[in-house]
């Protein structure tokens, strides 16, 4: 591992959400401090050598957040986000989708490489109240923190803001080999970064909230804790680290300047360790990093922060020394190789507020914007084209598949973006070259993951196929068959219906 220890965020810090005219900036809550809620891990059905067999729900149910009424919230097999899935490489994953909430949804595997769009679970995938759906697939894919998340387009923003989204652990023999910590809720602990504003009664209200570039609330949720911490019983410490917010970017440091290590991005190990004291997340990322206590004493207190609000308080308790040293080597990246007559895919990720679209389109459910052949690898590149003195960082995601991050505006990514990766922020006016190639034929889309701008249309859908074969043709939602059905399901009519996204199609005069 190299010496360098680096101190900077990297992103183009005049793109910085903080700058934002509707930027809401968090605020230390007076809530008393909790234990951290570490979520369990969710328990299969059934296991044998080749198959695991997992059941999904998604329900309603009420969370002690803050002091005084409980919130009203969404979750996967819990009150509020939801257990912990952990899924091994190579087995045969069984999954019963289960919908116990008062309206359809779907069940979106970020980062997972499985078929689109029955399975991947985009908008095309609907699970309607009382309903269940059975899918399937065996993951070859490194491991990697990945998540489940809601997406049935225009109201993804809305139903990850009620709390559906949870932590899918993917591991293989080969993490397993390596000296990093490794037992859960112990010493290896996911962080769940949301924010949330905590209305009248403790409810959230996402209506009153809303803003077409993400909503966003005063109030830092961890893992749905306000004001946690976290008893601290190893030297050593895995943090697993996702944002989990609509909008917001998280700019991480501890206190003390305390370096820490990262190991992981979004969809694989990193190649080798990159020390640092600083790391920004943009929406959808996940980094793994790994901090050594060594320093510290029973009875001190280490805190992470973003900006200058504390998220979680870290207190340390008498440990065993761990002399453990992580290899210079963590992962080896095989880039696929490009064909070099194939042209090179161009993005554009355009505007702001209601006027924010893909390629000048917004997203239409039953167009196909791109094709690609599977196993084909590609150059794409992802242009942001904001003002570069005041427009706004777009993370850009993509489904089923991964890819590399090959140059920014021609120059080498930031120092920790050298592994596999599905989501990676893109700033204004900037250029990100990436190498995707799809090893599984189907439908996929991409988007912007600040979630109100994709609900606004801020995506779009690429079908890969398999060469030599005739293209399926697949059964895609459509936007009347969604709105009469979430009219019918909260008892209203279809023209009284409100949905994130809407107004932003409405105010360029297009049609969903």
């Amino acid at each position: 591992m190299s010496n360098q220890v680096y101190t900077d965020y990297f992103f183009d810090k005049k793109a910085f959400d903080n700058q934002d005219g509707a930027y809401i900036p968090l605020e230390t809550s007076d809530a008393p401090e909790k234990p951290l809620l570490v979520p369990p891990l969710l328990k299969p059905d059934k296991e044998t050598d080749d198959d695991i067999y997992y059941t999904v729900t998604a329900q309603a149910g009420e969370t002690q957040i803050l002091p005084g009424e409980k919130t009203k919230t969404w979750g996967y097999n819990n009150s509020i986000l939801g257990q912990t899935i952990v899924y091994p490489v190579g087995k045969h994953v069984h999954v019963t989708l289960q919908n116990h909430l008062p309206e359809l949804t779907t069940f979106h595997w970020h980062g997972l490489i499985v078929t689109g769009p029955y399975v991947d679970g985009g908008c095309h995938a609907p699970v309607y109240p009382g309903e269940e759906k059975k899918i399937d697939f065996t993951l070859d894919q490194p491991a990697a923190t990945t998540w489940l998340h809601a997406h049935p387009c225009p109201s993804t923003a809305e139903q990850v803001w009620h709390g559906l989204a949870t932590m899918v652990l993917v591991t293989d023999e080969h993490i397993k080999d390596l000296p990093i910590p490794q037992n859960y809720g112990v010493d290896d602990i996911p962080i769940v970064l949301q924010d949330r504003h905590f209305h009248e009664h403790n409810q959230l209200d996402y209506r009153a909230d809303y803003n077409p570039d993400g909503v966003t609330g005063p109030t830092v949720m961890v893992n749905g804790t306000v004001n946690p911490y976290f008893d601290v019983t190893t030297q050593k410490l895995r943090l697993r680290i996702l944002d989990g917010a609509n909008r917001r970017e998280w700019r991480l440091h501890l206190s003390d300047d305390l370096p820490f290590t990262q190991i992981a991005g979004d969809s694989s190990l990193l190649p080798e360790p990159v020390e640092m004291t600083k790391l920004m997340l943009t929406c959808a990322e996940r980094a793994e990093i790994v901090i050594d206590f060594k320093d510290y004493h029973d009875g001190d207190v280490v805190t992470l922060y973003s900006d200058d609000t504390p998220l979680v308080k870290f207190k340390i308790h008498q440990f065993a020394p761990d002399n453990s040293v992580l290899p210079d080597k963590l992962f080896d990246v095989k880039a696929p190789k490009v064909d070099p007559k194939i042209p090179i895919r161009k993005v554009v990720m355009s505007g702001m507020d209601e006027g924010v679209m893909i390629d000048g389109k917004k997203f239409q459910m039953g167009r196909i914007d791109a094709t690609q052949p599977v196993g084909q690898a590609e150059y794409w590149d992802i242009v942001n084209s904001n003002d570069p003195q005041h427009g706004m960082v777009h993370p850009f995601h993509m489904h089923g598949t991964e890819f590399l991050i090959i140059s920014r505006d021609g120059k080498e990514p930031y120092p920790n973006e050298h592994g596999f990766k599905d989501t990676v922020g893109v700033n204004p006016g900037e250029t990100v070259r990436i190498l995707v190639r799809f090893d599984l034929p189907g439908l996929y889309m991409y988007h912007c993951h600040i979630i109100e701008h994709e609900d606004g249309g801020m995506m779009a859908q690429i079908q890969a196929y398999e060469p030599g074969k005739p293209m399926p043709k697949y059964k895609l939602m459509d936007m009347d068959t969604l709105m009469n059905a979430f009219a019918k399901e909260r008892g209203i009519k279809p023209e009284d219906l409100w949905m994130a996204g809407m107004d932003s199609y409405e105010k360029m005069g297009m049609k969903m």
